[in-house]
């Protein structure tokens, strides 16, 4: 059988045997990933890992799982990094980069195709805005199952749950993430070396600027954006916001997703409602709740939330903007990224990092729940759905939890 061989310096690359693939092949078999790609990132990479592995054998396991490891620490959607790497071993850069697209273009074309009908007719039909209401409740649910697993994962000991506690009041705070997640990074840092007390020191600088930051302001940043809720359903007109700032508010959330697709969820929130302000809560409760019905990463909710900012050309900015890291990584630093993670100092500031980033997504969850959990008809819809998502590992469960919602909501407001 005739193979390609990347020509790349690693062990991994060179060990590498990939049957002859041409440019149109690798795109049309990474297509197909993402039109399969339902359920979220574990049925996504397993759904890789069972292809390319167990049927075609293109590496063997423990090269697979060395691949997953440094694009678990590293920041974006893993399954489209793993695609990018895989292209990559096939066919360089070139065909790297076709397999991401590849895998993310589905996801895209539905997203972009489900934002226009949103933007264009928003939810005046009899009963959708009781539809949407429901379906906001299971995102609810989705996003706080999402924070306790990486926090299960991620919050391992009692430094990591102090920087995830002072993170969440922080963002809660307002006070800006740049400074949450480094000193989270220091702090875990200072801390592994055996410098308690100046990590400790870190720790409480951070909450002493969130106190700050809610003297100054007179309240909590997640209170005050409840302001702009907004009635869910209600039809949009796109916002006039650049594309280029749409451009730089996806790469920032894209260099940030440490931890899971979920992690991107504070960064957007932020930048579309809490400050940018161009879209509502409950809005961006329903761009979640689209992206959980489609075969994609979750991050391809921020073609929505372009879309709802930009209209067309501000969704292919933003989601340029989230999935270029994605691409970078993998296409222009694998090799160097691989040795940088596996260094001690380098993987323990990235874990201070990501219990920071879980403590975010804990304060904006807090804030996304306060606009949907209004009844109690919401909270007994939010316990069944969040009862189901801890009792099943379905591979559908996603799309299925938010379609019964759906359904619950057509009931009840019918």
């Amino acid at each position: 059988m005739t193979t390609h061989e990347f020509p790349a310096a690693s062990a991994d690359a060179a060990s590498a045997r990939i049957p002859h693939q041409t440019l149109l092949q690798v795109f049309l078999r990474f297509l197909r990933f993402g039109a399969l790609a339902w359920g979220g990132p574990v049925v996504q990479i397993a759904m890789i890992r069972h292809a390319l592995v167990d049927e075609e054998r293109w590496v063997d396991s423990d090269h697979f799982n060395r691949a997953l490891a440094v694009y678990q620490v590293l920041p974006g959607p893993e399954a489209h990094e793993l695609c990018v790497y895989f292209g990559m071993l096939a066919r360089g850069r070139l065909g790297g980069l076709l397999a991401g697209l590849g895998f993310m273009l589905p996801g895209f074309v539905l997203m972009f195709a489900l934002s226009w009908a949103y933007v264009s007719y928003g939810l005046g039909i009899e009963g959708l805005q009781a539809v949407f209401a429901a379906v906001q409740v299971a995102v609810a649910a989705l996003v706080l199952r999402a924070v306790l697993r990486i926090g299960g994962h991620v919050v391992t000991d009692r430094w990591l749950w102090a920087i995830a506690i002072v993170a969440g009041f922080a963002q809660l705070a307002g006070l800006h993430f740049g400074w949450i997640l480094a000193g989270g990074g220091v702090a875990y840092l200072l801390a592994r070396r055996g410098l308690s007390a100046t990590a400790l020191l870190v720790i409480v600088m951070i909450a002493a600027a969130a106190v700050a930051c809610v003297v100054r302001y007179g309240g909590l940043a997640g209170a005050e954006s409840l302001s702009l809720s907004g009635v869910a359903g209600a039809a949009v007109d796109p916002g006039t916001v650049s594309a280029w700032l749409l451009f730089w508010a996806g790469l920032k959330a894209g260099l940030l997703t440490f931890g899971g697709a979920y992690t991107v969820i504070p960064f957007l929130q932020r930048d579309a409602v809490t400050q940018g302000a161009w879209m509502s809560n409950g809005q961006f409760l329903d761009g979640l709740a689209l992206s959980g019905l489609l075969p994609a990463p979750l991050v391809i909710f921020a073609t929505f939330v372009g879309y709802v900012g930009g209209g067309p050309w501000g969704a292919v900015a933003m989601t340029a903007g989230v999935f270029l890291p994605a691409f970078a990584f993998t296409l222009v630093a694998h090799e160097p990224l691989e040795r940088l993670v596996h260094q001690p100092r380098a993987r323990q500031f990235l874990e201070g990092v990501t219990a920071g980033v879980v403590g975010l997504i804990a304060g904006t969850t807090i804030a996304l729940m306060r606009v949907s959990l209004t009844s109690f008809e919401a909270w007994a819809l939010f316990a069944i759905v969040l009862g189901l998502l801890f009792a099943s590992k379905a591979r559908l469960l996603i799309p299925a939890v938010i379609a019964g919602a759906a359904l619950w909501g057509w009931i009840s407001g019918g």
